[in-house]
């Protein structure tokens, strides 16, 4: 069928809005008509080859919900009007890594940036022109159409908004659980959130309902750090190093238990920076993503010995999507998890750029893309 999405055709170039062709959903793949999508951090690292996909041009967009539209042969877990979540990493639930109860780790994740689809290994997208399109972690929600294989997609309630549920294909779990899951929060912990954008915010919130006694947030937009306060930070500041005696006094120079970094990209110079607030036998975990390219890190091996310092990776917050994505839908329904206020603007696909451009002069939380008769 013939549609329209947001590509990329080189680096550090804007997001164009191109016709496109999608082909009907294979074996074990539905059709999905998107409501929503997530403008994450993440697809502006595909703009300056932070994440480089297997080639141009690249269909964007990895945070989405929508509702089923066709199924392919042999989907059973799905049927023609379920609403759905894309999950931006897949669940096949039968690799090592998913009977290791890693779902976040799924071996489908290998695939994710070379634009085949796992079905078949071959491309489900292209161009007016008939170029092959390598849409972002195998998903493409910058478009209001997609096929992709059921271990992406996950089936919610009826009655949640898609402008929220979008939300929970990758920074609602990936923040919540850096805090809940790799960063295993425990009540009474002291915690820091270095960034609060969209990723940081559901950190902040995970600490909060997981009992943290003192939540600091670190950003150095100011209208940032006014929403953290809102969302529960007992304290906000512009830099670490501002941070660093105001979250010592409260501590009593133990410093924090667990320091989630979830700023929009992550350089190595700044490791150390982080573990100096870091507590002993402390974990800081690195949810933000760095330049794939980048492998300079400073960071002081003695301190990190001699404290007993934990630095721990995070993808997807440690999530399993199938299960999690659904339980944070249910606590927002319950009024537990503030999703909603995260929104601070909503967008038309051919406003784009606007959206990107209104993240990086830190005006958003979180934009969202939502999809009109208009598009379909």
């Amino acid at each position: 069928m013939k549609t329209k999405g947001a590509l990329l055709r080189e680096l550090n170039s804007p997001w164009a809005i191109e016709e496109i062709e999608i082909g009907d959903p294979k074996a074990h793949e539905v059709k999905i008509k998107m409501e929503a999508a997530g403008m994450c951090h993440s697809d502006h690292h595909l703009m300056t080859g932070g994440i480089p996909m297997g080639g141009f041009p690249i269909l964007g967009g990895h945070e989405g919900a929508g509702v089923i539209a066709e199924v392919g042969a042999g989907v059973s877990d799905f049927e023609v009007g379920d609403h759905v979540v894309l999950s931006f990493i897949p669940s096949c639930g039968k690799c090592k890594s998913c009977r290791a109860g890693l779902a976040n780790l799924c071996d489908f994740g290998a695939m994710l940036l070379q634009g085949e689809a796992v079905s078949d290994h071959t491309f489900r997208i292209q161009t007016a022109a008939g170029e092959n399109v390598y849409p972002m972690t195998l998903l493409g929600t910058f478009s209001p159409y997609m096929v992709v294989h059921e271990a992406s997609v996950v089936k919610i309630d009826k009655d949640i908004p898609f402008e929220v549920a979008a939300l929970c294909g990758c920074g609602i779990p990936t923040g919540y659980g850096s805090s809940t899951r790799s960063g295993d929060v425990r009540p009474g912990e002291d915690v820091a959130i270095v960034g609060v954008g969209g990723v940081g915010t559901a950190a902040l919130q995970g600490a909060v309902i997981a009992g943290a006694r003192n939540v600091f947030a670190i950003d150095p937009v100011e209208w940032k750090r006014e929403q953290a306060l809102k969302f529960g930070a007992t304290q906000a500041f512009a830099t670490v190093e501002e941070a660093m005696n105001e979250i010592g006094n409260a501590t009593e120079w133990g410093m924090c238990q667990k320091v989630i970094v979830t700023v929009g990209e992550v350089h190595g110079s700044d490791v150390d920076t982080w573990m100096s607030i870091t507590a002993k036998a402390g974990t800081c975990v690195l949810t933000g993503m760095g330049n794939m390219m980048d492998t300079q890190v400073t960071l002081n091996l003695s301190m990190l010995t001699l404290l007993q310092k934990n630095l721990q990776g995070s993808i997807f917050g440690g999530a399993n999507p199938k299960l999690d994505i659904p339980l944070l839908l249910s606590m927002y329904k319950a009024g537990k998890l503030n999703i909603a206020d995260m929104i601070t603007r909503q967008y038309r696909l051919d406003q784009i750029n606007d959206g990107y451009q209104d993240m990086l002069e830190g005006r958003n939380i979180r934009g969202v893309i939502r999809y009109t008769e208009e598009d379909w």
